[in-house]
């Protein structure tokens, strides 16, 4: 017999499964955002286009590019993943983070070079991909961190 409680192994069952959920939800959405033939519609391009060119007018916010607009939303699109990462296999699983973020992220730009033309694979986004994985699992990190007691670290 377990020493755990039923009602705590029924919570954690379910918290697995909502975990599951949110993690396949997630990576359905990054598929969806990457690998398509265009990222993002026509209306959205010419808005992002009407805004960098606004800001490009401004002395403050001419250093905001699409490259650094881009680069930036890569990482922030892997953040969840570091984040998952750290939910799936716990703080001393940390080091899964930046690998599942540097292999989605080259399984990503390998379907993208061989199947989509009109899609060009970076390595850069390959770094900023992992680089956001890292970063949701130093947040993740920080918060076991700073919640957790000493013991269950």
């Amino acid at each position: 017999m377990s020493s755990v409680p039923a009602s705590l192994r029924v919570q954690r069952a379910t918290a697995r499964i909502v975990l599951a959920v949110l993690s396949a939800a997630y990576l359905w959405a990054v598929a969806w955002l990457t690998l398509r033939a265009r990222p993002y519609g026509s209306d959205i391009a010419d808005a992002l286009d009407r805004l960098l060119v606004w800001l490009a007018q401004r002395e403050s916010t001419a250093w905001i590019t699409f490259d650094r607009v881009e680069f930036a939303a890569n990482v922030a699109m892997f953040v969840p993943l570091g984040v998952f990462a750290v939910l799936w296999f716990g703080v001393r699983g940390w080091w899964t983070a930046p690998l599942l973020g540097l292999a989605v992220s080259g399984a990503i730009e390998t379907l993208q070079a061989a199947y989509l033309d009109s899609r060009v694979p970076d390595v850069r986004d390959i770094v900023a991909n992992t680089l956001g994985a890292t970063i949701g699992m130093l947040l993740m990190l920080l918060l076991a961190f700073l919640l957790l007691p000493r013991r269950d670290r």
